[in-house]
C-alpha cells in the first residue's frame, strides 16, 4: 500500500468515527423523571457516554494506542471536531502525558492526497479552547432543555389527550427557531388586506403591445385613482419625455458556505437541511467535495483555482466550459467573508450520476456549478428606460439586453431575463390604446420557507453551520411544524400554543436574543477570552431563575392549552379494564399512545409505533389489569403481551437497570413509558411471563428467545433484548412451550402440532415434542431471520451454552435474582 492509500484509508477510518462520538448525559440517578425534580438538573453533574456503546470505540482506541508514543488527530476541523480530538486524547490515555508535543493536530479541508500531505507536514497542537466552547454549549443545552422538557411533558401530557406529540420539548435553539415560524403565522392570521388601484396604460408600437408602469405605483383611494384615469383618458396622447441607457452588471457569486448550501438545496433542489448535510458529508468522505461545514465565503490567497478547475476539465457535463476558463483565463472570485475556519465548499474531483446516485449527484452538480460561477465573468447587460407623460402623470417602461452572459452560462437560473423594447425617440407622440384601472389587494406574507428560516437563524445567531439543520429537523419531528408544498413550514396547533404560552409567561424563552448572547459568550470561550466554567455557571443561573418563574406561572400557558386541546377525560375510547377500580379505561391513540382511567385519574403509557388490542380478556395475575397485545410496525415486527400497570411500574426491582427502560423518559424500541412487558416478567406461574414463554438463550446477546404468542401460522421466536428473530416450523396448527427442559442444553422443550397435510413426521403423525437446538427434526425446520445462526457441536445441533436475562440457563431463566420482589400475590 503506497503513502496515498495509507493516508486516505486512515482519514476515511477516522471520518467514520465522527458519527460515533461521545454525547453529554446525566448519571443514572437523574434519568428517572418521576424521582428527579427538573430544577435539580441545573446543578446536576454530567458525563460523556459513547453514542454507540456496542461499537466499543473508546476501548478500540485505547487498545490501538498501547505502545504508541505519538498521537496525530485527524478529525473535522471545526469546533465539534476539536472537541472530539480531546475525547480521543482521553480514550487513548494521552491526557496523562506530560509531553504535550507528542499530541498533534492535523488541519485539512478535504481528503485529497495534496491536502493530507500538506496537513501532515504542518501539524499543530489541538485547540483546547474550542473544545471547551463545545462542552459549554452542550452542558447548557442539555440542562436547560431537559429541565424544561421534563416539566412541560409531565404537566401537559397528564392533562390533555390530543396533543399528538410524544414529548413536549424545549430547546434554547429549537424554541426560538419555532418562534420564527409562529411569528410569521401570526403575521398571516392577523393580516388585514387592503384594496388598491393602479393605472396601466397600453400602447401599440411597431406591432408590440406595451404596458407602461405608473410612477405612483398604486393608490389606496378609489376616487383619486378614478380622477387620474379620467385625466389620462382625456389627453389620449403619450409623449416620450426621456430615454436613458445604462450598462449594468450582475456580480458573480462569492464562495459557497454551509448556510447558502442549505438554502439553495431547500429552495431549488427540494432537500431538507438534514438530508442536505447527510449528502454533503457523504460526498466529503468520498473525496468529491471539500469540507461542507464552513462559514467562510472568501477563498484564501493560496487557493489552487487552476488545480480545482483541472479536476473538472474532463467532466462531460461542463468540461468544455472549464476548458474555456482555463484557456481564456478564469476570473478572481469576489471578496467574501473570511470566518477563519475553512475555505468555501468546492468540488475536489470529477464525478457523474452513476457514481453518486441521483440525490447526491444533484447536490454535487450544484457545488460544481457554483464554484465555476465564482471564477467566471460577471453577467453584463444594457438597461434601457423610456419615460412618458400624459395628462400630467408620468409612466415608464424598461428593457433589458444581455451583452455578456458570464457566470449565468453555467448558472442559468440566475440569468437576466431579456425584455426587448421597440424603437423610441425623445419627443415621440403615441396614442394610448387603452387605460386600465387595475384593482388589486394587498396579500399577507407566505409561510416561512426553510430557506428563509435558515437566513433568520443565521442573522440572529441561532445555531451553527453544523447544528442549524438539526434544529429545523427537531421542530418537524416534534410535530411543532409541518413541511408543506414548496418546503413551507406551517406551525401546528401545538407549536402555536407553546410559543403563545412562552410569550405570556416569559417572551425571552422564545426570542433569539438570549441565544445570540450565549453564542457570543461561547465564541469568547473558543478564543480563550472567557472562562468556560464561569460562562456555563452564569447562563445556567439565569435559566434556573427563568425556570422557577415559568413553573409558578404555568397556569397561564395551561389556559391556552385548555382552549386548544381536549382533556383526557373527553379523549379516546373505552378499551380495557383497570385492575384497581374495574372500570373501563380509555385508549388515546394520538402520540404518545396511552390509557387513561377516569375513575382513578391515572395515565398508563403504551409502546409506540405499532398497534394495540385486547389479549383475549386475560388478566395479569399480579394486579388484575386486562392484558394487551402490542404489535410493532412492519412485516417482521414483534408482538408481545403486556400489563399496563407492570409496563409503567415494574413490580420487580432491577428491571429498568437490566433492560435500560426509563419509566417515563425512554423512547427507544418500546417507546415512552418503557418498563416491563410480559416477555421480561419473571413471574413463576403466569403463562405469559418469561418463565413460561422463554425458550432458549439468544445467539446475539444475553437476552432470551421468547415465543410470539400470536404469530400463528408463521410461528416465530424473538429476543426480548435485541432484534434477533427465529422462524419456527411454518403452518403448524399449534406451537407451545412445556414445563420440561432439555437435558443437554437446558432450553425449554416445545410441543409442535403439525398440519396433517404437511407434517414431516412418519405415518402421518402430527404431534412432536423436542428442543429446537438439540432435536434434529426441529432444528432442520428452524430459520434464523435476523442474528447469528446456531452451530453444530459434538454431533448435535446446539447453541453454545449461554445465559440469558436474569442469570438463567439456556432460556435465560433458572434461579430468580434475589433482588427481585413481587408486588403481591
Amino acid at each position: 500500500m503506497n503513502l496515498k492509500e495509507c493516508l486516505m484509508d486512515f482519514v476515511h477510518t477516522l471520518k467514520s468515527l465522527q458519527s460515533l462520538d461521545m454525547f453529554s448525559d446525566f448519571p443514572a440517578k437523574y434519568q428517572d423523571w418521576a424521582a428527579t425534580d427538573p430544577a435539580d438538573l441545573f446543578q446536576a453533574p454530567i458525563h460523556k457516554a459513547e453514542a454507540n456503546p456496542k461499537a466499543h470505540i473508546c476501548r478500540h482506541l485505547s487498545q490501538e494506542a498501547r505502545g504508541c508514543n505519538h498521537l496525530v488527530l485527524w478529525l473535522d476541523c471545526d469546533r465539534e471536531g476539536e472537541n472530539i480530538c480531546f475525547e480521543v486524547i482521553q480514550c487513548t490515555g494521552f491526557q496523562a502525558n506530560d509531553d504535550r508535543r507528542k499530541v498533534y493536530r492535523a488541519r485539512f479541508s478535504s481528503v485529497t492526497e495534496k491536502d493530507i500531505l500538506k496537513a501532515m507536514n504542518c501539524l499543530v497542537e489541538p485547540n483546547e479552547y474550542e473544545a471547551l466552547a463545545v462542552d459549554a454549549r452542550q452542558e447548557i443545552d442539555l440542562k436547560v432543555g431537559v429541565a424544561f422538557t421534563r416539566f412541560q411533558t409531565s404537566f401537559f401530557q397528564g392533562k390533555y389527550g390530543n396533543l399528538d406529540s410524544r414529548v413536549i420539548s424545549y430547546g434554547p435553539c429549537q424554541t426560538p427557531t419555532l418562534g420564527f415560524c409562529v411569528q410569521r403565522y401570526l403575521q398571516i392570521t392577523t393580516f388585514k388586506p387592503e384594496k388598491f388601484w393602479a393605472l396601466r396604460p397600453h400602447v401599440m408600437v411597431d406591432g408590440y403591445e406595451l404596458q407602461l408602469e405608473w410612477e405612483r405605483h398604486k393608490l389606496f383611494d378609489l376616487d383619486v385613482a378614478l380622477m387620474f384615469q379620467k385625466l389620462v383618458l382625456q389627453d389620449r396622447i403619450l409623449e416620450v419625455t426621456d430615454m436613458s441607457e445604462k450598462q449594468e452588471s450582475k456580480g458573480r457569486p462569492p464562495g459557497l458556505n454551509t448556510v447558502n448550501l442549505l438554502k439553495i438545496a431547500s429552495s431549488a433542489l427540494g432537500f431538507g437541511p438534514q438530508v442536505t448535510m447527510q449528502l454533503a458529508e457523504r460526498l466529503y468522505i468520498q473525496g468529491f467535495i471539500s469540507y461542507p461545514r464552513t462559514e467562510s465565503t472568501a477563498y484564501p490567497s493560496s487557493f489552487d483555482f487552476k488545480g480545482t478547475l483541472g479536476a473538472l476539465a474532463n467532466n462531460p457535463m461542463w468540461g468544455d466550459y472549464v476548458q474555456g476558463l482555463l484557456s481564456g483565463g478564469y476570473h478572481k472570485p469576489q471578496s467574501g467573508k473570511d470566518a477563519g475556519d475553512h475555505p468555501p465548499i468546492t468540488p475536489m474531483r470529477s464525478a457523474n450520476e452513476d457514481m453518486l446516485g441521483r440525490d447526491a449527484w444533484r447536490l454535487y452538480q450544484y457545488v460544481c456549478q457554483h464554484f465555476l460561477g465564482t471564477v467566471s465573468p460577471d453577467c453584463k447587460y444594457t438597461r434601457t428606460k423610456v419615460e412618458f407623460s400624459i395628462g400630467g402623470e408620468f409612466f415608464h417602461c424598461i428593457g433589458l439586453h444581455v451583452t455578456v452572459k458570464g457566470f449565468t452560462s453555467i448558472m442559468p437560473w440566475l440569468a437576466v431575463s431579456e425584455k426587448n423594447l421597440p424603437q423610441f425617440a425623445k419627443g415621440d407622440k403615441i396614442e394610448v390604446s387603452k387605460v386600465e384601472l387595475f384593482e388589486g389587494q394587498t396579500v399577507p406574507p407566505d409561510y416561512l420557507s426553510e430557506s428563509e428560516l435558515i437566513s433568520l437563524m443565521e442573522k440572529n445567531g441561532i445555531g451553527t453551520d453544523a447544528s442549524i439543520s438539526v434544529h429545523i429537523n427537531n421542530i418537524c419531528e416534534r410535530n411543532y411544524v409541518q413541511v408543506q408544498a414548496g418546503r413551507k413550514l406551517v406551525p401546528t396547533a401545538l407549536g402555536i400554543t407553546l410559543i403563545r404560552g412562552y410569550q405570556c409567561i416569559d417572551p425571552d424563552l422564545c426570542l433569539p436574543d438570549i441565544r445570540g448572547f450565549i453564542e457570543q459568550q461561547i465564541t469568547l470561550v473558543a478564543k480563550g477570552e472567557a472562562d468556560h466554567s464561569c460562562v456555563v455557571q452564569h447562563v445556567l443561573e439565569q435559566f434556573k431563575r427563568k425556570y422557577s418563574y415559568f413553573v409558578k406561572q404555568i397556569d397561564n400557558m395551561d389556559a391556552l392549552f385548555e382552549a386548544q386541546f381536549s382533556p383526557l377525560a373527553d379523549s379516546g375510547r373505552a378499551f380495557s379494564k383497570c385492575g384497581k377500580c374495574l372500570r373501563y379505561m380509555k385508549y388515546i391513540s394520538s402520540q404518545p399512545s396511552r390509557l387513561y382511567c377516569g375513575t382513578c385519574e391515572e395515565v398508563y403509557y403504551l409502546p409506540q409505533k405499532g398497534t394495540i388490542k385486547l389479549y383475549k380478556e386475560l388478566t395479569c395475575p399480579l394486579d388484575n389489569f386486562e392484558l394487551l397485545i402490542f404489535a410493532m410496525a412492519g412485516p417482521e415486527g414483534k408482538s408481545f403481551p403486556l400489563c399496563p400497570l407492570c409496563y409503567n411500574s415494574p413490580p420487580f426491582e432491577g428491571i429498568d437497570a437490566l433492560f435500560g427502560a426509563s419509566k417515563t423518559g425512554s423512547s427507544g424500541m418500546l417507546g415512552k413509558g418503557a418498563g416491563m412487558p410480559c416477555f421480561l416478567c419473571p413471574h413463576p406461574t403466569c403463562r405469559h411471563s418469561l418463565i413460561a414463554q422463554g425458550v432458549c438463550a439468544c445467539p446475539e446477546c444475553n437476552g432470551t428467545l421468547v415465543l410470539d404468542p400470536i404469530s400463528a401460522p408463521k410461528w416465530r421466536l424473538y429476543c426480548n433484548m435485541c432484534n434477533c428473530l427465529v422462524l419456527l416450523p411454518q403452518g403448524a396448527h399449534r406451537i407451545s412451550t412445556t414445563r420440561e427442559q432439555c437435558p443437554e442444553c437446558d432450553s425449554t422443550i416445545i410441543e409442535v402440532d403439525f398440519n396433517k397435510n404437511t407434517t414431516p413426521l412418519e405415518d402421518g403423525a402430527t404431534l412432536h415434542v423436542g428442543c429446537i437446538l438439540c432435536d434434529n427434526l426441529l432444528h432442520s425446520l428452524v430459520e434464523v431471520k435476523h442474528g447469528k445462526s446456531f452451530f453444530k457441536r459434538a454431533g448435535k445441533w446446539a447453541r453454545a451454552r449461554g445465559r440469558g436475562a436474569y442469570r438463567g440457563r439456556g432460556r435465560g431463566l433458572g434461579k430468580m435474582d434475589p433482588k427481585m420482589s413481587f408486588r403481591d400475590f
